[in-house]
Formats: structure tokens, sequence, C-alpha cells
């Protein structure tokens, strides 16, 4: 591993623990260069999944990409990271379990909706206007209204409709 600092690929290992439950490895390092102490994390590679677009086009499914929407939806709400990062790791795990290989976009969006219909209505209702390409203020209030129709998912009822 590379030293942040000083660029040395000489490092120690200084502790090792699990993260993210039991997903990933959280190690602290030390460069033998310069001292410097930094942190890394070491996590399965996963499936290779594939978002197909809406224009036709496939690209390689992007974690960042993911967290970055949901960020901003939840942008000066009260969501703590790690529920975003929760969301996140939900999200990839069901596309994961779904088989993986090319998922259409459309899927996917779904499932942050869901995700984020439970964590707050006001971050649901900002993504469902971009990932719903609401055009005027009408779209917005037929929104809300029907989101006072719709109960939020619990987390002891499995899901009956897939």
């Amino acid at each position: 591993m590379r030293c942040p600092k000083c660029g040395n690929q000489e490092d120690r290992v200084i502790d090792s623990r699990s993260s993210k439950d039991g997903a990933s490895i959280r190690r602290r390092r030390e460069c033998i260069e310069c001292q410097h102490r930094f942190t890394t994390y070491e996590e399965i590679e996963r499936e290779l999944i594939r978002v197909l677009k809406r224009d036709g086009r496939s690209e390689p499914f992007d974690r960042r990409k993911l967290v970055t929407g949901i960020t901003k939806a939840c942008e000066k709400r009260p969501i703590s990271l790690e529920a975003i990062e929760k969301a996140v790791e939900e999200i990839e795990a069901d596309l994961e379990s779904n088989g993986g290989g090319e998922i259409p976009s459309h899927i996917v969006g779904s499932k942050v909706m869901e995700k984020l219909h439970g964590l707050d209505q006001v971050a649901y209702v900002r993504y469902a206007s971009v990932y719903r390409q609401f055009q005027d203020i009408g779209e917005f209030l037929d929104e809300i209204k029907n989101m006072g129709r719709r109960a939020k998912a619990s987390v002891l009822q499995p899901e009956l409709f897939k």
C-alpha cells in the first residue's frame, strides 16, 4: 500500500478489525519511511453488475454514483452518513442477490426510491423529482399526495409483491 504522505510502499499494519457489519476489514497502517498513519479498507470483490440505461447504453454499476445521488437527495436533512451507507449496502446486496448481470436503471432507481421513502419523505420527493424528471410543480404536488396514501414499509413485514 502506498503512503498518502510520502508515496513509500513499505508499511506495517498496526491494527485490523471488522467493519461495516463484517463486509470489510479496516486496517490502520504506519509508513516505515515517514511514520505517517493511515487507514485502508479491504472489501470483497463483488460480482460485476452492469446497468442498462434508458437510452440503451450499458455501463458498469458505480457505487459512488449511488452514494452521490442519495447524498444529494438527503442534503441538509437529519439523515446520518451511516444510514445512507446502510441503504447503499442493502441496495447493492439486493441487486447482487437478483443474479447480478445486466439490470435496467429503472430497477436501481425504484430500489433507491423504496429506501428513501423509509428514510425521509423530503429526500424521497427530491430524488423522485430527478428520477421521474418532473416538469412542473403539479407533478411535485401529485407525488406528495400519493405519498400520503402509501404507507411506509415496515422492516418487520416482508414484501409480499416484488
